[in-house]
């Protein structure tokens, strides 16, 4: 099973794919899809959906994971996530991919063992859950976490 994991956010989304087979996790790729700050908000969400769609067309996934929306103090911030996670999603739908919504603090016990983990910490884990694998920052990371936690989840 092949996982494609997502965190979306609209200055930097990222992706991270995974390979399942029973217990045994593999890491196949990550990425992250920054956007420009300066740029139209329309043209920003076509960017990233033909982004996330290109990694779709090139790992052929199963099956995507998302972390469950949540609702930030700002509701600006709010509104923008939710257009990136729109965006994403699309691009899932249009390859008809299922996706699975996992809570954050799902994703991080089922990664480090505790759902009040860090990011420091899933960091560290994903050193020992995909040994070698060269992650691309901080949303990359959040990624697989989330593709992991998929795949737990079966």
């Amino acid at each position: 099973m092949i996982i494609l994991g997502l965190d979306p956010s609209l200055s930097c989304t990222g992706w991270g794919v995974i390979r399942s087979d029973g217990a045994r996790l593999v890491h196949v790729a990550n990425g992250q899809v920054p956007s420009d700050s300066a740029a139209p908000m329309a043209e920003r969400l076509a960017a990233l959906q033909c982004a996330i769609a290109a990694v779709i067309a090139e790992h052929r996934p199963d099956r995507a994971a998302c972390e469950e929306v949540f609702v930030n103090k700002n509701p600006q911030s709010t509104l923008k996530l939710a257009q990136a996670r729109g965006a994403v999603l699309a691009a899932c739908g249009a390859a008809g991919l299922t996706v699975r919504e996992h809570a954050a603090r799902r994703v991080k016990q089922s990664v480090v063992g505790t759902g009040g983990a860090d990011k420091a910490q899933v960091q560290a884990m994903l050193g020992v859950l995909l040994p070698g694998a060269a992650i691309a920052g901080a949303d990359a990371a959040d990624a697989l976490a989330v593709a992991i936690a998929d795949a737990h989840a079966r």
